[in-house]
């Protein structure tokens, strides 16, 4: 059976960042295109894939115009419903995708935009449920995906700390993280706000992330370094695809190095206990100084300032004993250059 990171990460039990590949609707409506997808995340290295989840009469009004990147991405000739309405996939597809998934070996979130989808893919038994931004002050939405239980990834996107607040005053029976998100397709930079992720988790004391819906993903390793745990972008087979998201998506190939650069950012985290650390060792010699004796002088002369040096290598008697040293008589011969150590000085 396929193991749930999404449960463990919430519980603080999954070390590593937890990076979502972002389908959402970049399958166009297609099954096909859809578990190409998934395959093509997969080999990525993403833990999981999501998907946007929904029956479009349950959520969206016949007279819902697009948002304008949608127009830029999509044109304008649509309403939001025939838009949405042509990428919908059905229930049984998404059982398909699901246990696809599985075969994968990667989870499978999925974000409910009713409470109907919501149950039914509870049934299905999806790993945890995203809830959009858009969704955030959807109280009825959030009870309902409570009361089922599982582990819950809360969007942020053009929220305040307050709707937060309230939104999370309604969650008691599941697990939650907070993502922050910008919700522009592409995101500017100036907007992006990335220390209000901080803020959140030092507000709510909740496992954070962020949803990067910039170009590029410099971004998502900012939010790495800063302590996010959960990274979602978007993914998409070909940037060229007709559709809302793909232009801001990442393709299979880009998808790879965005994780590998997550991976080593996490490597390069480290435990924060500030020490020499094992590579450092062999430098730590060379490039330190140690007290020489800097001309030739005879067994049982005094050391003054006029004859000790300060020089590497740095495996003699430490700099800051230079004033220790000053009175002190040696003990054997020493030549000029010759390193001064404890053994050396009476």
């Amino acid at each position: 059976m396929h193991k749930n990171k999404m449960a463990s990460i919430l519980k603080g039990q999954f070390k590593k960042v937890y990076i979502i590949a972002e389908i959402g609707v970049n399958h166009n409506g297609s099954l096909e295109l859809a578990l190409k997808s998934i395959d093509a995340a997969s080999k990525a290295g993403a833990n999981a894939v999501k998907f946007q989840s929904y029956k479009v009469e349950n959520f969206v009004s016949i007279y819902a115009e697009k948002a304008n990147y949608q127009k830029q991405n999509s044109g304008s000739l649509e309403s939001q419903y025939e838009m949405l309405k042509r990428y919908e996939i059905t229930q049984r597809e998404q059982i398909i995708l699901k246990d696809y998934c599985e075969k994968m070996n990667i989870d499978f979130l999925a974000t409910p935009f009713d409470e109907e989808t919501a149950v039914f893919l509870n049934k299905i038994g999806v790993h945890a449920y995203k809830i959009g931004s858009g969704d955030l002050t959807n109280i009825p939405l959030i009870r309902k995906v409570d009361d089922i239980g599982l582990p819950i990834i809360l969007s942020t996107g053009m929220a305040s700390l307050s709707e937060i607040d309230e939104a999370l005053d309604n969650i008691t029976n599941s697990d939650v993280a907070l993502l922050h998100c910008t919700s522009n397709y592409p995101a500017p930079l100036e907007d992006i706000n990335l220390r209000a992720m901080v803020n959140m988790h030092n507000t709510f004391n909740k496992i954070v992330g962020y949803s990067d819906h910039t170009l590029g993903f410099e971004v998502s390793l900012g939010a790495v370094a800063l302590g996010a745990k959960i990274i979602e972008k978007h993914f998409t087979l070909d940037k060229n695809f007709d559709g809302p998201d793909h232009k801001a998506s990442l393709n299979p190939d880009e998808f790879k190095l965005f994780v590998n650069s997550i991976r080593n950012i996490e490597k390069s985290l480290g435990d924060g206990k500030k020490r020499c650390m094992p590579s450092e060792l062999s430098t730590r010699d060379v490039a330190r100084k140690s007290l020489v004796i800097n001309k030739n002088i005879d067994s049982g002369e005094i050391i003054t300032k006029n004859n000790l040096s300060i020089k590497r290598p740095g495996y003699g008697i430490a700099p800051k004993f230079f004033d220790l040293m000053i009175g002190r008589t040696v003990k054997r011969n020493m030549k000029q250059d010759q390193i001064l150590t404890w053994d050396d000085v009476l």
